[in-house]
């Protein structure tokens, strides 16, 4: 029997291997391999190969003596001499194969045990059983070679531990790490339940423009680009909000959008400049009726995908931390009686009172702050990150969101929630300002000097009449951060903003 020049040991889970090949060894020891299966006129990297069953669903559904075509990365492999268990893989699941040299034959067999590795892809034909131990099982009776992996897995035991690696290539994540795969599959399950919760209650998915002429809907620094064809500067949308609301203006009365935001801002455990936000308006309706329906998304989701309302966060050696409660009804407070269990005064203090309270406090002010900065200081450091149960904070000072509308009973805030879920905002809601002529007002006093920054498409549109209207965001990282118990959000996004590897 032809045996080729390997120096790498033919995979098998049982190798105990004291002096291992170094990467380059390992290398060439696959570029080897190569050669041989062309050799044999075999295509290392394959081509269609028809399935009948998704690995996950075959082993959800097992049915012995069903025939089936599979398709997967091998995995891992036990050694028996003449045959040979061995796992294969994707996203979506992991089963049993077994294949022997009398049922594949002599050839065949040669190959799968030279010539194959760990990682590599191959498609299999054969039939279902059940070992004598219980195990769901598909005995091949041949095998095609799908895809040849020319570099080693990470090593099965501790998976990819070193974060740079993870982030940045997060394919090796998804090979050895089966807590991250599972959190990705959530996160796009969670997405699709999000479009039909929204869908099923007469909401339209409608797409907005990501390029932009003048950036809008929230206060943030935007990325620059240049337009050649139009030969003028735009920016990548920091919000859709604005492009929704002439949605509003033209009729559509329940509309959402599932959109990409960019902010040129930076990066933290809670941020990443491209992240991903739902947007939702709701004409008719004011913030507590959005309130209630986000409320009522989020439990549903947590039931659906998590086991319950009660969920744990671990820190990275697997400790408990926190468990959050998601137990209906959900608190609501206002922003005053949340600062005034900071300091019942706070309220009467003058604005130099404030800033001189708050250094006390241990919360950063400075001498060139507004009043009502050093008060939001105060409620992101004191309150916002000590908030771990969901809460519905509700009528913050207007200053902090110009969108919304004016509270008839007080002047000075807003009918806003803003939701808080694990020391962070989760989702805003408001009752949106559609009176146009306030509205300019904000957005001059938001832009100061630089008046240049105001849409003034967005403001004809509004003296076209806008409905009144509930609105909402929801910052799709953190909710599946939250859901998920991920420690940060480069677990739940696939492709984290990293600095460029030198």
């Amino acid at each position: 029997m032809f045996s080729p020049p390997i120096r790498e040991k033919p995979m098998s889970d049982n190798d105990q291997n004291q002096n291992p090949p170094s990467e380059s060894e390992l290398l060439q020891v696959r570029r080897e391999k190569l050669d041989l299966l062309r050799e044999k006129g075999i295509d290392p990297f394959g081509g269609r190969f028809v399935t009948t069953h998704e690995i996950g669903e075959l082993k959800a559904d097992f049915i012995e003596e069903t025939p089936v075509r599979i398709a997967g990365r091998i995995v891992s492999r036990r050694d028996m001499g003449k045959s040979q268990f061995f796992d294969i893989a994707d996203a979506r699941g992991r089963i049993q194969c077994y294949l022997n040299l009398k049922g594949v034959g002599e050839e065949a067999y040669e190959i799968f045990t030279k010539m194959l590795d760990l990682g590599d892809w191959i498609g299999i034909e054969g039939e279902t059983f059940t070992t004598k131990v219980g195990e769901p099982t598909v005995k091949a009776t041949s095998f095609t070679v799908l895809s040849k992996s020319m570099r080693p897995l990470p090593d099965k035991f501790h998976g990819v531990s070193d974060r740079e690696i993870k982030y940045r290539q997060r394919y090796l994540d998804l090979i050895s790490n089966q807590e991250s795969t599972d959190i990705f599959l959530k996160r796009s399950q969670m997405l699709s339940e999000i479009r039909r919760f929204l869908e099923d209650r007469g909401f339209l998915e409608v797409e907005t423009p990501m390029m932009q002429d003048v950036p809008g809907g929230a206060a943030a620094s935007p990325f620059e680009t240049h337009h050649n064809a139009l030969s003028m500067d735009m920016y990548l949308r920091i919000a859709p909000e604005l492009y929704l609301k002439r949605l509003l203006v033209g009729g559509f009365t329940k509309i959402f959008e599932l959109n990409r935001n960019f902010r040129n801002e930076g990066i933290s455990r809670r941020h990443n400049p491209e992240f991903t936000m739902l947007e939702a308006y709701w004409a008719y309706a004011d913030f507590p009726t959005m309130a209630d329906m986000v409320e009522e998304m989020v439990c549903h989701l947590a039931e659906k995908f998590c086991g319950g309302l009660q969920i744990e966060h671990k820190d990275e050696e697997g400790n408990l931390l926190r468990t959050i409660n998601l137990k209906r009804p959900w608190k609501r407070e206002s922003y005053r009686d949340l600062i005034k269990k900071v300091d019942p005064k706070w309220f009467d203090y003058t604005d130099d009172e404030r800033k001189a309270k708050s250094r006390e406090l241990g919360v950063d002010a400075s001498d060139d702050m507004e009043d009502y900065e050093v008060t939001q200081q105060i409620f992101e450091k004191l309150i916002e990150e000590k908030t771990f149960d969901p809460c519905f904070v509700t009528h913050v000072p207007k200053e902090l969101v110009p969108l919304a509308k004016q509270n008839t009973e007080d002047d000075s805030v807003v009918d806003v929630y803003e939701l808080i879920i694990n020391g962070q905002e989760i989702s805003p809601g408001y009752s949106e300002l559609n009176d146009p002529h306030v509205q300019r007002d904000r957005l001059e006093e938001q832009a100061g000097e630089e008046i240049q920054k105001i849409d003034e498409d967005f403001l004809l549109a509004l003296e076209h009449g806008m409905p009144p209207a509930g609105g909402i965001g929801i910052g799709i990282d953190r909710l599946v951060m939250m859901l998920t118990g991920a420690p940060t959000i480069r677990d739940v996004v696939l492709f984290p903003q990293l600095k460029r590897k030198m």
